[in-house]
């Protein structure tokens, strides 16, 4: 799970990253087949991102760091 905002930001990131990854994908891969191997991957890791990021946003700071010590 995130603990903080720096690990948030850097998480955020990874799945902008993962996202252009797949847009590239989705631009030059002219095969179906491989597209979907290839970009299903990324896909099932911007997903497991996205939900550690909805997870950490459904706590307020205050409760975080209750939790944390």
């Amino acid at each position: 799970m995130i603990a903080n905002d720096q690990e948030l930001e850097t998480t955020l990131s990874r799945i902008a990253w993962f996202q252009n990854q797949v847009a590239s994908l989705r631009r030059k891969e002219q095969s179906v087949t491989n597209y979907h191997a290839s970009a299903s991957g990324f896909l099932a890791e911007v997903e497991r991102m996205q939900l550690e990021v909805r997870e950490y946003f459904m706590f307020h700071p205050r409760e975080l760091e209750t939790t944390a010590s």
